[in-house]
C-alpha cells in the first residue's frame, strides 16, 4: 500500500458562507481517500474555470459567474481539507481550519 492510499481527509473544512459570517452551510466529508478527493477537487476547478470563461466571454455571462465560484468554493475546501490530511499548516503557521472566503 502506497503512503498516499492512507491519507484521508479529516472532514474539517468548511464552506459555503451564510448571511452570519461565522455560519458555514457545508463541510467536506471525512475518510475519502486522497486520490479520489483530488479527482473530485480537479473536476470542481475545471468546471469553475470553463463557467469562469464563459462569465468572461458571453454577453450574459454574468449569470455562470456565481455558479464558477461556488464550484472554485468547493474544490478549494476539498484541497484544503486534502493538505490538513497530509499534515499541512496554513499561512503563519497555524492549521487550516474552514476554508477562506475568497
Amino acid at each position: 500500500m502506497s503512503a498516499s492510499a492512507s491519507v484521508k481527509t479529516l472532514g474539517f473544512v468548511t464552506f459555503g458562507s451564510c448571511a452570519d459570517p461565522e455560519l458555514e452551510l457545508f463541510r467536506v466529508n471525512a475518510d475519502v481517500p486522497l486520490e479520489q478527493a483530488l479527482e473530485h477537487a480537479s473536476t470542481l476547478l475545471y468546471y469553475a474555470k470553463k463557467l469562469a470563461l464563459d462569465a468572461a466571454m458571453e454577453e450574459q455571462g454574468e449569470r455562470y459567474a456565481w455558479a464558477s465560484h461556488f464550484l472554485a468554493e468547493m474544490g478549494k475546501a476539498v484541497i484544503d481539507d486534502v493538505c490538513l490530511g497530509l499534515g499541512g499548516r496554513g499561512t503563519e503557521g497555524e492549521a487550516l481550519s474552514r476554508a477562506t472566503p475568497y
